[in-house]
């Protein structure tokens, strides 16, 4: 199995569930940026716990590992879980979203990506990609953040990037100092 296959089996299956949804991580990067390989791949999801046990369930058979108890502890509390597809070692990141200013702001923002095969996926936009890899990078420490950001602001184009919003919610976030750090210098 190929990692669109895995996005556009659970995508779908998420879709069918009614959860609102949108790729990010080092996956939505790439999108973004330039290609490194990555086994994962990080959904964030507006799911109940209801919608959690039918998803969860919906991956039966020895080719799926999921828990239904940890999708439904996730979806209560606003945490993440895991679909693994055994036989690839592919795993889908499943984020359940906190529903803070941030998680809106992020959904309001989705973009459409075409994939190879035509269809279309909801990605996170660069600049909140961007966002959280800053995130991460200021708790992990983590250079492939850093180098991830920059070949999204290299592939994109400074001028594509929303400076202005990445500098409001840096600041907001309390990662202004990690945003200058990679922000062009002029």
């Amino acid at each position: 199995m190929e990692p669109t296959e895995l996005l556009r089996l659970v995508g779908g299956r998420l879709d069918r569930f009614g959860c609102a949804r949108f790729v990010t991580g080092s996956v939505a990067s790439t999108v973004f940026g330039e290609p490194r390989f990555t086994n994962d791949i990080d959904i964030v999801v507006r799911m109940d716990e209801h919608q959690a046990a039918l998803f969860a369930s919906s991956f039966l058979g020895d080719d799926w590992y999921v828990s239904v108890e940890a999708a439904v502890d996730a979806a209560r509390r606003r945490a993440m879980f895991n679909v693994i597809h055994v036989p690839s070692g592919l795993k889908a990141d499943i984020i359940v979203a906190r529903e803070s200013p941030h998680d809106h702001a992020r959904f309001s923002r989705v973009r459409p990506i075409t994939m190879p095969d035509g269809r279309s996926e909801p990605f996170a936009s660069p600049e909140d990609v961007i966002l959280k890899k800053l995130e991460f990078y200021r708790e992990g420490g983590s250079s492939k953040h850093l180098r991830d950001i920059a070949s999204m602001i290299a592939v994109q184009g400074e001028a594509a990037i929303d400076w202005r919003y990445l500098e409001v919610w840096a600041e907001r976030l309390g990662i202004a100092s990690e945003l200058e750090r990679v922000r062009p210098k002029q």
